[in-house]
Order: structure tokens, then sequence, then C-alpha cells
């Protein structure tokens, strides 16, 4: 088989293969509007019952004014009787009136319904953007997301309110116009719906092509948004390294190729509004000089072709308003087909369709009662790669574990697996017994609190971020939460206080006050286990040493697990553990490990060597 037939049939194939993406696009895209209409059934059918009535109001004007020239205007031209012409006057009035009320109810109605339906999108595509995995995110830019939640909301609310309301109206009328031409002249009708040939294919065409242009124009407005987030988000690397020329290029192709989406769409609209408009005024020519020798053969009367032309402008018109708002339409499906994608992306830890409740905690204070961890021959891996070959670890409620290793032995993948940000492929982690996957993720997240290197800080007071530990949580027990791990002090001498803004992520805090704060929040959520993941990495000796102080004050009484490079956070620790590829190679106290021949004994002179 030759080269060139060999392309031919994978263009084939990838053709078949990108027919069928676009048809599973669409199914899951009307899935996701049908779940959103579904609970709105009752003011769809009250927006569907307003909108025929306002067309069949319509329609009955130019029905009226045919009646009118053939029944009306005879008897006052014969017998001045003014009273039937005068009725046909009132009933057109009355049309008038009936589809001008109905009208601004449906407008009013689907606005309603539009402003519904996005508002729960909104709120539907952030709650799930939020259970999502950390491995999600980790590979979703920001600027995705922020692209999804707003620029594709924004085409959907657009389409809603000014749009949509014409396509059901202009859909609506075709119908009924259609429908009232053959019942009052099927042979005139036949006339005007043979025009229905040229515009069925340039339908066909204007939707093949619109809805790859607009579809084109989503994907580049989102690749704009997220270089922008990027770049705004890493500008001090983008200072320091000069690169704003190398960006502003980027960016420069990137706006282009949205500006090349958009003209493209412009043109296909350009060819078929003018179409439309052609094939209007021919049908309309026809009409009138087949109807006009139908009139003067006294086939119909002058009134029939009357109401024939004024129906016409209500046939060919609508189609003139669906191509002006097909772009809306086209840019809000293109966007639901990309939100119906993230909101069907399931969650890589689900709750659990039974959940089982942990054990209560014992002893004398029951928030400082930790509990047991076990690790049952876990194994984890990202892709091909396993990292946690299979695990065996039990940690006794109220130990300290410290997990110390290479780079890249495993040690973050443990933490995550408790915090049960992923699951594990194989084995289990229980905690006092009961399968992490059995525990609501409510109550998990309430006894295992991960604390990391980020120690993110959310705009607001300092008081807002220790409170986000326990949102019910009264000042006084924010501020007792503090001092216990040596925060107070440091807070109490701010503009303000506990009400201090800390700024953009922290930014008016320096690295150790973030990360005291960080510890005041895991304190106030009173864990039974608390999973510090390089938590102190980033301070200076000084900031460490502060916090080595909270550490011992936090860590009293509950389970942890610590993770660190730096092995001074280690020594406050009962058991060390070494990890080398996902295995536990020693395992010990921290005096004992260190007075061996072992890894942790070359790991902490190392350490020892970097200090000097």
């Amino acid at each position: 088989m030759t080269s060139g037939a060999w392309r031919g049939i994978a263009a084939e194939d990838a053709d078949e293969v990108t027919g069928s993406l676009a048809a599973l696009l669409r199914r899951r895209a009307r899935r996701l509007l049908f779940s959103l209409l579904r609970p709105q059934q009752a003011r769809v059918t009250g927006t569907f019952v307003l909108i025929v009535t306002a067309n069949l109001a319509a329609l009955a004007g130019p029905w009226l004014v045919g009646v009118a020239i053939d029944r009306g205007i005879p008897p006052l031209l014969h017998g001045g009787d003014l009273v039937p012409l005068a009725l046909y006057v009132a009933g057109f009035a009355a049309a008038v009136a009936v589809q001008a009320v109905a009208s601004r109810a449906f407008i009013y109605s689907m606005g309603k319904l539009g402003e519904t339906v996005v508002l729960e999108l909104r709120q539907r595509l952030f709650l799930h953007f939020q259970r999502l995995p950390v491995s999600f995110h980790e590979h979703y830019t920001s600027g995705r997301v922020i692209s999804r939640q707003v620029s594709d909301i924004d085409s959907i609310s657009d389409l809603f309110d000014d749009g949509l309301d014409a396509l059901v109206s202009a859909a609506l009328s075709l119908i009924l116009v259609g429908a009232g031409m053959l019942l009052l002249d099927w042979p005139l009708a036949l006339v005007v719906l043979a025009g229905f040939v040229p515009l069925a294919w340039l339908t066909i065409w204007f939707r093949r092509e619109s809805a790859a242009a607009y579809r084109r124009t989503r994907e580049t407005i989102a690749q704009v948004i997220v270089h922008f987030v990027e770049t705004f988000g890493g500008i001090r690397a983008v200072q320091a390294f000069r690169r704003e020329q190398r960006n502003e290029e980027i960016f420069g192709s990137l706006n282009g190729s949205y500006a090349a989406a958009s003209l493209r769409s412009s043109r296909v609209l350009a060819v078929y509004a003018p179409g439309i408009t052609l094939v209007g005024n021919v049908a309309t020519g026809v009409v009138l000089c087949y109807g006009g020798l139908r009139v003067i053969d006294g086939d119909i009367k002058v009134g029939v072709l009357a109401t024939f032309l004024l129906y016409l402008g209500r046939f060919f018109d609508p189609l003139q308003d669906l191509s002006q708002f097909y772009n809306s339409f086209q840019s809000a499906a293109a966007s639901l087909e990309k939100l119906s994608g993230v909101l069907e992306e399931p969650p890589a830890v689900p709750e659990p369709a039974r959940p089982v409740p942990l054990p209560p905690r014992h002893g004398p204070s029951a928030q400082l009662e930790g509990r047991e961890v076990r690790f049952e021959a876990v194994r984890f891996g990202y892709r091909d790669t396993a990292v946690l070959p299979g695990l065996d670890l039990t940690i006794p409620a109220g130990q300290t574990v410290a997990l110390v290793g290479a780079t890249g032995a495993g040690k973050t993948t443990v933490a995550r697996l408790l915090a049960r940000f992923y699951d594990p492929g194989q084995g289990r982690v229980r905690l006092d017994g009961v399968d992490l996957r059995d525990v609501p993720d409510q109550v998990l997240r309430q006894e295992v609190v991960l604390v990391t290197q980020e120690n993110f800080l959310f705009t607001g007071s300092v008081a807002d971020n220790i409170r986000l530990g326990r949102p019910d949580a009264t000042q006084a027990e924010v501020e007792a939460a503090a001092r216990a791990i040596g925060a107070g002090t440091f807070i109490s001498a701010l503009p303000g206080g506990y009400q201090a803004d800390v700024g953009k992520r922290g930014g008016r805090l320096s690295a150790g006050q973030r990360q005291l704060v960080a510890f005041a929040r895991a304190f106030l959520a009173a864990p039974a286990v608390l999973v510090l993941d390089e938590a102190t990495s980033l301070l200076d000796i000084p900031s460490e040493q502060l916090v080595q102080g909270a550490l011992r004050t936090i860590l009293a009484g509950r389970t942890a697990m610590i993770i660190a490079h730096r092995l001074s956070t280690v020594e406050i620790a009962d058991r060390v553990l070494v990890l080398s590829g996902g295995r536990v190679v020693e395992d010990g106290p921290p005096a004992r490990l260190l007075a061996s021949d072992g890894e942790y004994s070359a790991l902490h002179a190392d350490w020892r060597d970097s200090l000097a």
C-alpha cells in the first residue's frame, strides 16, 4: 500500500474520531443543559406558553389585514357599512396588544430563567472545582479555571440576555407562519417553501463552519487568558529574567490567533446573512408575480395575496435574526461543552457510599488525643511510575513520626495519602482501623490536617486566617490558639492586632509569621492527626527556632507526621522513618539511628556539613 493511501486512511480515521468526539461533546453538553433546566420546568413551560401566545397573536395580525381587505372594505364601498371593517380593525388592535403583553412577559421570564440557570451553573462549577483533587489542579492551569468560570459562563449569560428569546421566537415563528401559509393557500405556500432548498443548504453549511469557528474562538480566548494569568502570576520571575519581550511575543501570537478565529466567524456570518436576504427577496418577487397572476385569474383574492406578503416578512426576518444571534448560540454551545467536561471530571477521592463512623477519641482530653494511623500494603504511583511499591506502616496514637529521605523517596506521597488528597491504587490507609475511603470528607478534614511549606494565607485579617481552622471559633479562642503556639506577641504588635490585614497571600507578614499563623490555624482546628510537609523549609534559622517552640506545643498529644529536609526539625520526633524508593529502610528513635552507621546518620552528617 502506498504512503498516500495510508495517509488517506489515517485522515478518514481522524475525521471519524473527530466526529465521534464532537457528538460526545454535544451529548454531554445537552445532559448538562437538561440538568440545569429540569428544576425550572414550571418556568420553562410558562415561558413556552407565552411565546406561543405572542406568535399566534403576531400570526393573527396579517390574517386580519387580509380578511379586512376582502370582507371589510367591500361593504364600506358599496353600502357605506363601517361595522365589518371596524370589527376587523378592533381585532387587529387586540392582536397587537396581546402580542405586546405576551412578548414583554416572555422576555422577562426568559431573562429570569437565564439568571437562575447561570447562577446555578456558576455555583455548581465553583463547588466542583473545589472538590476536584490536587492532581487535577496541578495540570489544569489557573488561567483555564478562570476561563471556565468567567469567559464561558459569560457566554451562556449573554445568550440568555441577548439572543435566546430571539432564537426561540424565530424558530416558533417559522413553524407557525409556515403552517399558516399552507392553510391559507397551499400552492402559493409551496412557492415560498421552495426557497427552503437553498436556505437548508446554506444553513447546513453555516452551522458546520460556524460551529468550528466559534469552538476555535473559545479555545483561543482561553489560551490568551491562560498566558495572561501565568505572566502576571509569575511577574517577579518575568522581570527577574527579563522575559517581557518573549512574553509579549507569545501573547501577540495568541492574541493574533484569537483575532483570526473571530475574523473567520465574521466571514462565515458575512456569507450567511446576505444569502438569507437574497433568498427572501427572490421569494417575495416570485410570490408577487405568481400571486398577482392568480388574482387576475380570480383564483385568489387580493387580501390573501396581501396576507402572504405580510407573512413573508415574518417568515424570512426571523432567519435574519437567527443569523445575527447564531454567533452567541455557537459561542455558548462551545462554552457549554467545555463546562460539561469539567463538571463530569470525576473526583479522585469520592465520598463513601456507606460512611463508617470513627470511634470516639479516648483520654483525659479528647481534643488532644491522637488516632492510630496504619498503611497496609499501600501501592501508589504517578502514571507508570510506582512511588510506593507496597508500604506497610503503623503509627500508634499520639506518636510523632518523622519521614526523611532523598528527594523522590515518597515522603510527600505518604503525606498526601494520609490527608486523602489521593487514594492508593492498592492497599488501605486506616485511621483507628477505619479505611479512609469510608470516612466522610467533612469528618476526615476535622481529624487530619495537613500543613505545607506554602502556608497559604487568604486576603483578610489575621483572625480570619486563624479561624479557617474552625470557622465557628470565638475571638477568645482565636487569641488563645495564637498565644499557645507563640504567635500572640507579634500579632498584638501589628497595626490593628488580630484585625490587621495580611495582604495578598499574606505578603504583609514575614515567612516565619505566616508559618506561625498557619500553626495557630491547625492548633485551633484540634485535629487528631497532624501532617507537616516541609513546613519549615522556607524559614531562616531564627524563624525556624521560633517555630520549633510552636511545634512542640501543637504536636503534644496528637499523632503527627513530620516531613523535613532540615533535620533540626526531626529531633523533636519520637520516631524516625528513613524512606528510599518508597520503602522504609530504617526505623527507630532519632538518637539511636544517629548513633548507628546507617542512612539517617549519613543524612545528618550531610546536613551538618551544609550548615558549615
